[in-house]
């Protein structure tokens, strides 16, 4: 009996070993950490610009550096299904530019609160 269970479980690793060796596009890759760290940049630096000059609501500015962020990642991969550039589309880089972009906005976020506050004339996430 132990030997056929180990027989099951070697053969179902040496099976998920040669699927994640034949996946073209992996989850996890050094594309996909630079996707996410793009897209925590460019959320990141439009909340804060727009934070600080454009709108006068932290939720506005949410919005901006979210939509901002989003919109760079699903250029980029506009731009691959051209393959122009050589580029493929992947469903798998656009998942991790939207989970870059919650980060980057979670941290920005955290930052402006944290230096500026919460009080009447700096709502959590209202207009003044």
């Amino acid at each position: 009996m132990r030997l056929h269970v180990a027989a099951l479980v070697l053969t179902g690793l040496t099976m998920s070993s040669a699927a994640m060796a034949q996946d073209a596009d992996p989850w996890f890759a050094r594309d996909k950490a630079f996707h996410f760290d793009v897209s925590a940049g460019i959320a990141a630096a439009s909340y804060g610009v727009s934070a600080g000059w454009l709108v006068n609501a932290r939720w506005k500015a949410l919005a901006i550096g979210g939509g901002v962020a989003l919109a760079a990642g699903a250029g980029k991969e506009l731009l691959d299904a051209t393959h122009v550039f050589g580029g493929d589309p992947s469903w798998k880089d656009f998942t991790w530019d939207l989970i870059g972009t919650v980060a980057g906005l979670a941290i920005a976020w955290g930052v402006d609160l944290l230096l500026g506050g919460v009080s009447a004339q700096q709502p959590l996430l209202a207009s003044p």
